[in-house]
Order: structure tokens, then sequence, then C-alpha cells
């Protein structure tokens, strides 16, 4: 490395050497004369460095970098002073980098770079330490006080071990003790670099004793603060250490929250009108945010905390319309039938109206899929002039979900009740909770428990929300629950409600709602006007018997979305087409029919038609009785449910009981093996619905007489003998008729369910109404 004559003088390390040096540059440290470092070498320049520089004289120069980003710095990009270093040794890292050991040796300074591949290369110039006479009292006191302070620093801060200051207090020589702290001080680089290039010593240890004593003051300082933050705290707050004390150094400092972003939240609290409790809880969590360190997690959960509290509508209202008549005109306008229904909603906005008070009861509208009950909520919010607000409950399991979270856990939200009247904007929307039914109970908690105080009108006037950590007024909202089947409800929350059926629409129903709203809506919805497709009843009949198959209309409108995309499609292709839909027309777009069920008259005894609800509406199912010899084992198949079977078998046990009066020998039940079944086994089949149907079935087999023609029957029985009214009434009956049925046997408790369903629906219909078992078996066997 062209280097030659070195000589090293004892006391100031004077090492003569040529014009021309190989420089290392380095980042984030700064090499003192005399001080031993190591240095971890990553770029390819530097490593090849070392490799050379290690196998020759072992002598590089090394300079800091002023950035430490820069990968590849040239001359003005590292200081012009530095320290001339030897290898002490060279060390292979398991990650492929270099570690080299240096000690500094004497200082120097760049007059220009020579060469920039492969490494840097400089010409130099020998710089030497002017160093006070031996006998400067003033520099002696200095050298004494540096060693003092050192020592005391060392002792004070906890992180540096105690051995340390056995080391400053071994050290003899007055220059290699100042070069030493200087190097190991927490200083900037840049102030570093500055007590490197001070030429006169004792001006180095001047600086170099005044950087210590800010930095003894420092450590004092947070010694002090950490004392007394200890002092102030009790046994429960000792996990809370680490957080005091950054309070306390920020008290000191005066580093707080931005005090722009809190004045911003306090001139937005002067616009809430708000009661003195929520005001003084707003003021309370504020001044603890306004403490709080930015870095710190409970920053974010304060100030959304705070975000949330301004965004809730406390008492900020909508004004009601309370035009009851523009409410029916609106009613009648969006659901067509349904006239109950739509008359007890007029009759709560009445009292609503009138008392200006909603402790009235929470409506659930209850009934299969498709009936509109989702959509009415929305007709009354409009009809009110008030927000709409849908939340599905349906899969729900955590009752987080409705009241929310602690705000002590990260992450934590308000519940969906709170956050969906906060996106609604007013304190009494119109809160429709669609799928009540399908909430479950999950390891989270049971949401239908946390549901109880949202429901309760003498409760939810405080309704706890965890994440608010206070109540919140829920009393003015409407809520509207919806169900498809009320036996998973919890009893408590179903006694809350009160239960409004929505029954399934009749064919006669589902064309003019297919008139009136889905024809118009789907016409719209696809881009064609409204004389550009013409269906007509027996179209419409046709595709609600054929292609259907529900209580509602949703599938319908299905059907009906797929005939008018079709027509759009051509219109698009300009193709021709017809605009008025033909039978033709219905089955090339939509395949080939799917005829509802019909009756099926059999002169086969044993077989008994009875009626039966389901999710998606009333259906006829076919109960099939056989006799055959065997030891009067009883089974039943058709894939039925516990109660359907219970229904068998106490039939079974009443026959039995009864022998005499049915004239049935009672040596039958000994010798003939007794089977029921259910046709579609496919399909779940469950409910206390066909007892009687089993029955006759039964008593048809025995007899083995056929029973008449044309004839259903749906009720319960009891083990005396007496029939049950059994629910889906309406549903049943429609079906029946869909089937052709003539006539239906119903249980005497049933006759008001049937007066409730218009006379032009029952056309053609003949009712038999039952109170005891022998009045059903008359009227299936004789005229």
């Amino acid at each position: 490395m062209l280097l030659h004559n070195i000589f090293i003088d004892s006391e100031s390390v004077h090492i003569l050497i040529t014009e021309y040096l190989y420089i290392l540059p380095v980042r984030n440290v700064v090499l003192f004369p005399g001080v031993v470092i190591p240095i971890t070498a990553g770029r390819k320049k530097s490593i090849k460095l070392l490799k050379d520089a290690s196998s020759t004289e072992k002598i590089i120069g090394v300079l800091t970098q002023k950035d430490f980003h820069t990968e590849n710095p040239k001359e003005p990009e590292l200081y012009y002073i530095g320290t001339v270093a030897k290898i002490l040794k060279l060390l292979k890292m398991p990650d492929g980098n270099t570690t080299v050991i240096l000690q500094g040796k004497s200082r120097f300074k760049v007059i220009k770079m020579i060469q920039y591949y492969p490494y840097l290369k400089a010409e130099i110039i020998y710089l030497k330490d002017k160093k006070p006479e031996k006998k400067d009292k003033e520099y002696i006191a200095l050298i004494s006080s540096i060693k003092e302070i050192a020592i005391k620093i060392l002792q004070d801060n906890t992180n540096i071990p105690s051995e340390s200051s056995f080391a400053i207090r071994n050290i003899e020589s007055k220059s290699f003790l100042i070069n030493f702290v200087a190097s190991n001080m927490n200083l900037k680089i840049k102030k570093k670099q500055i007590l490197l290039e001070y030429d006169f010593f004792k001006q180095r240890a001047i600086e170099t004793f005044r950087f210590l004593n800010i930095e003894y003051q420092q450590i004092k300082l947070k010694n002090e603060i950490k004392s007394r933050v200890k002092t102030e705290m009790d046994q429960q707050q000792k996990e809370y250490f680490l957080n005091q004390q950054i309070k306390a150094i920020q008290e000191e400092l005066g580093d707080f929250s931005s005090e722009k972003e809190v004045e911003e939240l306090r001139i937005k609290s002067y616009k809430k009108n708000w009661s003195k409790k929520v005001q003084k809880q707003f003021y309370r969590e504020l001044n603890k945010f306004q403490r709080t360190n930015t870095q710190m997690p409970e920053y974010t959960i304060l100030r959304n905390y705070l975000d949330f509290m301004l965004d809730l509508p406390w008492k900020k209202s909508s004004q009601d319309n309370f035009d009851l008549n523009r409410a029916k005109k609106i009613l009648d306008k969006d659901h067509f039938g349904i006239d109950k229904v739509k008359e007890r909603i007029i009759e709560y906005l009445s009292v609503l109206k009138l008392k200006q008070d909603l402790r009235s009861p929470i409506l659930c509208f209850y009934g299969p899929p498709g009936v509109g009950k989702t959509s009415l909520g929305k007709s009354i919010a409009y009809a009110l002039n008030r927000k709409y607000i849908r939340m599905s409950l349906g899969g729900l399991n955590d009752e987080a979900e409705i009241r929310g979270h602690r705000k002590t856990y990260i992450g934590a939200m308000p519940g969906r009740i709170l956050q969906s009247i906060k996106k609604a904007g007013t304190s009494n929307p119109v809160f429709v909770l669609d799928e009540i039914d399908k909430m479950g109970i999950g390891h989270q908690g049971n949401p239908s428990s946390a549901m109880l105080e949202v429901l309760d009108p003498e409760q939810n006037k405080e309704f706890y929300d965890n994440f608010l950590e206070m109540g919140y007024d829920l009393s003015k909202i409407i809520f509207i629950a919806t169900a498809n089947s009320l036996y998973p409800i919890h009893i408590a929350l179903l006694d809350r409600m009160e239960i409004i059926d929505m029954n399934g629409y009749t064919v006669e129903e589902k064309i003019e709602i297919c008139k009136k709203h889905l024809i118009p809506k789907q016409l719209k919805e696809n881009g064609l006007k409204n004389n550009e497709i013409i269906l007509g009843v027996k179209q419409i009949e046709k595709i609600i018997e054929s292609y259907t198959r529900e209580s509602g209309v949703r599938s319908l409108e299905k059907r009906i979305s797929k005939i008018v995309r079709d027509a759009a499609k051509n219109i698009a292709m300009n193709k021709k087409y017809l605009k008025r839909i033909n039978f033709s027309k219905i089955e090339e777009v939509l395949g080939p029919p799917n005829d509802p069920e019909k009756y099926e008259f059999t002169k086969i005894p044993g077989v008994v038609t009875g009626l039966a609800w389901t999710l998606v509406g009333g259906d006829i199912i076919y109960i099939e009785s056989t006799l055959f010899k065997g030891k009067g084992y009883f089974s039943i198949t058709g894939n039925v449910g516990e109660v359907m079977k219970e229904s068998a078998t106490i039939a079974l046990k009443y026959i039995k009981a009864h022998h005499y009066e049915f004239g049935i020998d009672d040596k039958m039940f000994e010798l003939y093996n007794i089977h029921i079944h259910v046709p579609e086994g496919g399909i779940p089949k469950d409910g206390p619905s066909a007892g009687i149907t089993m029955l006759t079935s039964m008593i048809s087999s025995f007899w083995k007489t056929s029973i008449r023609p044309y004839l259903a029957m749906t009720g319960e029985m009891t083990l005396r003998g007496k029939v049950l009214p059994v629910g889906g009434i309406k549903e049943k009956i429609l079906a029946a008729k869909r089937a052709n049925i003539k006539e239906i046997i119903l249980s005497k408790e049933n006759k008001k369910d049937v007066y409730d369903i218009k006379k032009v629906y029952l056309k053609g219909l003949k009712f038999h109404f039952v109170s005891k078992i022998n009045e059903v078996i008359n009227l299936s066997f004789y005229e």
C-alpha cells in the first residue's frame, strides 16, 4: 500500500506515513486514535479492501460518512479528517458480512481522492495533535474531572455493567482517556467528528467535558423522574411502570398529544346537544387523551372512542310524519294483500301519534321467505319520514356483536346496534332486525341474551354498550324483527315481541303483485319500456304454478327477470322477438314446466292425503300404511322427525285401545306388522299436524277400504281421541286448492283461521270441522 517508515512515539503515537492511503468509509461510528473498535463491513468494496490490507501492511484510513444511507460515497460525502487504523483481526461472519477489529493510530486529512475502484484511495497529509505542557494545572484538573464524571455516569446508568468504571480508573494516558471517553459518549456522529477534528488536545478535552456534563444531567434528571413516579404508584399500578415513566418525561419535556387535535375535538363537542353525564364522560376521556403519548397503543383507542362519542346522534331525531292516510297509501302501494298486517301497522302508528311514546310492543313479522317482511320495515320508515336501518342477525353467535368490546382491548369496536345508529345519523330510525331466528350460541356468549335488553321498552332507555361504557337511549327507535320460524327464538325474547303472522300469497294475489310490482320493476332494472313486454294473466299463472314453489314471490321475480332479460338480449342484438309472451315462449326461456303436484285418486287402502306446512309454503303429502304377517312390530320410514314419530305411535295406541269401536280383531295386532311410509324420503318432515292422517291411514289398512276421493286432512290427536288445532292453515288450504282437493277436514278450533281468509280464495272447497276422532273416520269413509 505504499506505506513505509513507520515510527511510533509512546506519548503522542506518531506514525510516519506516505502521502497515499487506502480509505475505508464507515457509517455511524467515529474512530479516535488509540481506541480499539469492531466494525462490520457489508459492502463488496470494503470487504475487498480489508482482505487486501490484511494480507499486506494492515494499515488503512478510516473516514466517516456524512449520510448513513449513501451506498457508494464520493469525496464530498465523506468527512475530510479521519484516523489511520491498524487491522488487528479479520473475522468472517455466518451472515456473509466481515467483522474487522481496528485500532486507531493517528489523525490524517484528505487532500483529494485519487481512486474510487476497486476501493477508495486518497492523497493525505499527516495531522499532529498539539498537547499542552505536562505541568498545565488546568489541563490536569480537566482530565481528573473527565475521569470522575465518566465514572459517575457509568455508576448511575443501570444499562452499563459496573465493571466499566474500573476500566476508566486504570487508564493512565491522558490523551487515550480523552479519545476513549469521546468515542463512547452518547453523542451524534456529527458532534463526535467535531471532537476528532480539534488539533489542540486541551480544546478536545474541554468539549468532551462539556458533553459529559450534559449527558450526566440527563441521566440524573431521568433517575429523579423515575424515582418520583415510583413513589407515586401503588401496588396495583406497578405493571404500568413504563407508561408512567414516559408520562413523567413528557411532563418535563412538554411532549403531549397535538394541542390542535385536542382543540378540534373540544370545538366539536361544543356543538353536541348531550346531557351533563355524557359531557362529563367525554371531557374525562379527552383529558386522558391529552396526556397520552402518541406512540402508545392507548392513544389510538382513546381517539377512536372520542370520535365515536362525537359521531353518535345523542339527541338528534328526524321529524315524524304522522299522516296516517299517506302511510296507508304507501303500504298499499308497496305491498299487495296482507291486509291484516297493514291494519296492525296503522294501529301501531296511530298509538304512536296519540301517545308520542314508543312504549308499545316490538313487532315481529313471522312467515315464509319472500312475503315482504323486510320490505315492510322500509315502507314504514318511508311513511314516517325516518331513517331505515337493516341489521342481519343470521349466523351471529358472538354477544360482543351486539354489546361491543371493552375499549381496553386492542382493536375494540362498539356493538353493531350503536354502529348502525351512528351510520343512520339519527336516534329514532326504523331498525329492522332481520332473521332474528337465525342467531346461534357460540363460545363468546349468547347474542339472544344481549338482545333482551335491546328489545325491552322498559330497559332499552339505558342500553349499555361495553365500548361506550355508558347507557344509550334506544327507546325512540322503532324495532321490527323478522323470522321464518318461531321455534329457535329464545322464549324470553319471544315474550318481548308481538308476533304478526305473514302467511303466503294466493295465486290470485301473486298475479296482482306480479302485474303491479314485479314486471314494472324488472322492466326498469333491465332498461326496457313498459310496452316492450306484455305478460297476460294466464301466462303469469302458468309461471307461478309450473315454475315456482313458494309462499312468497322471490322465485317468481327471478323467473320474470329471466324472461325480461331474454327480451333485452334480442332488442340489444336487433333480433325479432314476441312482445306478447305466450306459453311456448315461457317454456323456451324457462325450460320444461314442473307442474305442481295434483291429487291422485287411488282405491288402494291405506293411502291418505295430508296437508303440510313448509318454509316455502303449504304442500300436500301422501301417508301410506300397510299390514303384513309378522309379530306385531311397528315401523315408520320417510325421513320423519321425532314429533311425527310420536304422532304415529299415539295413533296406533289409540287404535289398539279402541279396536272394538273400529271393529278390529285384537289378534291382528299380534299376527301382523304395521308399516307407515311418508314418500319423498330425501326431504325431512316433522311436526304435530299428521296425527289424524296417520290414524286414518292405519284404519284404512285394517279395514282394507280406501278413503273417499278428493279429501285431505290435517290435525293432531290425543290419546283421548280429541282432535287438536294446528298452524299454517292458510298455506295448507292454498296447497289443497292447487292440488284440486275438494274437501278438507280440520279441527273445530281452526275454524277462526279459515274465516280470516278471503272467501274468493275458498271457492270450490268444502270444510269439515271436527273435535273427535270418530268424526274423522266417519267423514273419511262414509258419505
